[in-house]
């Protein structure tokens, strides 16, 4: 089956130089720590991690703007606790074929993870085309054109960042003050 879906990339930017400089268990460390804030902010911001990727994930958002809040979210969330490495995302949208029920094939997923290879430290890339309606608080400006691996011609990108505002949609604090839950 045939799906619309936003998939973002994530990658811990240093974290095999990192393993080498300080060992398994400081590496060990900071990958718990990265792995725990991913599961709150995707909590929060209503997105869900597909999979762990070794020192990154692939997220699965039925919204853009979630996935973009998520990516943005998490970056700055994480930069205390994982330093000194740093975040680096890339984002792509549309059609994908959901693959035995809970994996997606599709030009969206793979121009994701090869936006995620072309990020810098700290930068969230998104190709210019695919950008639909922006949060509250987040800018795009333009990166310019990339050659990705596979992709014919360049793909005009866009770089975003700022603080989005959390929306009252992802806000799921008062669910359990709803039946069936009250006795």
């Amino acid at each position: 089956m045939r799906v619309p879906r936003t998939f973002a990339f994530v990658d811990l930017s240093g974290f095999t130089n990192y393993t080498a400089a300080f060992g398994d268990d400081a590496a060990g460390r900071i990958l718990g720590a990265f792995r725990t804030i991913t599961r709150e902010v995707a909590s929060e911001r209503g997105v869900r991690i597909a999979k762990w990727l070794g020192d990154g994930c692939m997220v699965v958002s039925i919204e853009q703007s979630n996935a973009i809040a998520f990516a943005l979210d998490l970056e700055r969330r994480s930069a205390e606790v994982c330093a000194p490495l740093s975040l680096r995302v890339g984002i792509a949208s549309g059609h994908a074929l959901l693959f035995e029920g809970d994996d997606y094939i599709g030009s969206a997923v793979n121009m994701a993870s090869r936006l995620c290879d072309a990020a810098g430290p700290n930068e969230v890339l998104l190709p210019t085309m695919q950008l639909e309606r922006l949060p509250e608080g987040v800018l795009a400006s333009a990166h310019g054109d990339l050659d990705l691996r596979g992709f014919p011609g360049s793909i005009s990108v866009v770089v975003l960042s700022g603080t989005p505002k959390l929306s009252a949609s992802t806000d799921t604090g008062e669910l359990w003050t709803r039946s069936p839950f009250l006795a």
